[in-house]
């Protein structure tokens, strides 16, 4: 089995601070945005005055996703390569922003298709291996990937409904879990594999 290389562990530090660093400081350049009521592609629309900062952490961010996927090696390949597309999904979303007023269909499917990969993930990198990290065996997988499913269908249910004033937090509450357990993954099975010796 294939360890995980420090690429992965780099963009797994960096990942989960930049994701709240993008939509903090785009977030904060513009005045009278809420961040409760309004979602980070907002942040990214053509009208936006930040779109290019937002637009240039959301490349930041699927480049730090590529970069796990590629380097996670310890990983089973279905759970890397969902990541690995999850990554391609963030750039999608960000070619085909979303209008302020209106929708884009494209990026729609993007981040959906994004936000559901990020969610199945652990499901497809599980280990079964006795000498594999324990972390991607199933007793910790499993309940990984349905919390981050739980959270991930609340915050589609909240976007479906064009009444509701808490979608930009929930679209929060769902982005920095799957960043932060992404990089839960990579690290605690690098550490475990260097405590092992391998």
């Amino acid at each position: 089995m294939k360890p995980i290389a420090k690429p992965a562990v780099v963009a797994a530090v960096i990942g989960p601070v930049q994701s709240v660093l993008g939509w903090l400081i785009a977030g904060g350049l513009w005045q009278g945005y809420d961040q409760v009521r309004q979602t980070i592609s907002e942040l990214a629309s053509p009208e936006s005055p930040v779109n290019v900062i937002m637009s240039a952490f959301f490349v930041l961010g699927g480049t730090l996703t590529l970069v796990g996927a590629v380097y996670a090696r310890t990983f089973a390949m279905p759970g890397r390569i969902a990541l690995f597309v999850s990554g391609l999904c963030t750039f999608g979303l960000t070619i085909f922003p979303t209008p302020l007023i209106g929708s884009s269909p494209m990026h729609q499917f993007f981040a959906i298709t994004s936000f559901a990969l990020s969610a199945g993930w652990p499901l497809l990198a599980m280990r079964f291996r006795s000498d594999a990290p324990r972390v991607l065996r199933p007793m910790v997988s499993i309940p990984m990937a349905l919390l981050q499913g739980v959270l991930a269908i609340a915050f589609l249910v909240v976007w479906a409904d064009p009444n509701s004033q808490v979608i930009g937090l929930w679209e929060r509450i769902v982005t920095v879990s799957q960043s932060a357990v992404a990089s839960f993954f990579v690290i605690a099975a690098y550490l475990s594999q260097r405590r092992a010796g391998r």
